[in-house]
């Protein structure tokens, strides 16, 4: 979605963008570090990022997920509902240390990737994970995690904004940045890439 994006967002404000993968968890790293321009991820906008880069105005907003193996039927809630289980998250997102503080897991696995999440809840190595909820909802949609289940009973306890990020010294950028999602927004093209990925 965020690549889509990205390309729509570069169009209507003349930048030209090539888009390059990269683990999610080097992206602020790398940007700082000048190996890249910009950030088009689903990155939450939070202060502790904010202290180090600057963000374009919010794309669109959502929360975790929880993901559980498919044989398990349990309507879970909240996270007290699992307590003492093994749970994963992916390095780098607001769910990492919001796991760990609530002392309600004796372990936190930490994974590089969302596909490797699934990989381990549909192998069963674990007993429920977290990641962004559309993005899961999207990509179980595509059937290669037939064991896996996104609970909808869940409610999440961590929502937010996603944004591009840009180094702090790129305000020209920035601009550019804003100028062009204003316009996809303006013009329904955000909403018809958000309907494309099932974010709307």
């Amino acid at each position: 979605v965020m690549v889509d994006l990205v390309k729509a967002i570069a169009a209507a404000s003349d930048l030209k963008v090539e888009v390059e993968g990269m683990q999610f968890s080097t992206l602020v790293a790398s940007l700082t570090a000048n190996k890249i321009d910009l950030i088009s991820a689903a990155m939450y906008i939070t202060p502790a990022r904010k202290e180090v880069i600057d963000f374009s105005d919010p794309i669109y907003t959502y929360g975790e997920g929880l993901l559980v193996p498919a044989s398990d039927k349990k309507d879970y809630v909240g996270l007290a509902d699992m307590k003492g289980y093994t749970v994963g998250a992916q390095i780098g997102t607001a769910y990492v240390e919001a796991l760990q503080k609530t002392g309600l897991f004796p372990e936190v696995k930490l994974y590089k990737t969302s596909p490797d999440i699934l990989a381990d809840v549909n192998a069963g190595r674990v007993q429920a994970a977290f990641a962004d909820a559309p993005i899961m909802a999207y990509t179980l949609k595509q059937g290669q995690f037939p064991n896996v289940r996104l609970v909808k009973s869940y409610k999440p306890i961590i929502t937010g904004s996603v944004g591009i990020g840009v180094r702090k010294s790129d305000g020209e950028l920035l601009k550019k940045v804003n100028a062009g999602l204003a316009k996809v927004k303006a013009d329904g093209t955000l909403d018809k890439i958000l309907a494309k990925w099932g974010l709307e």
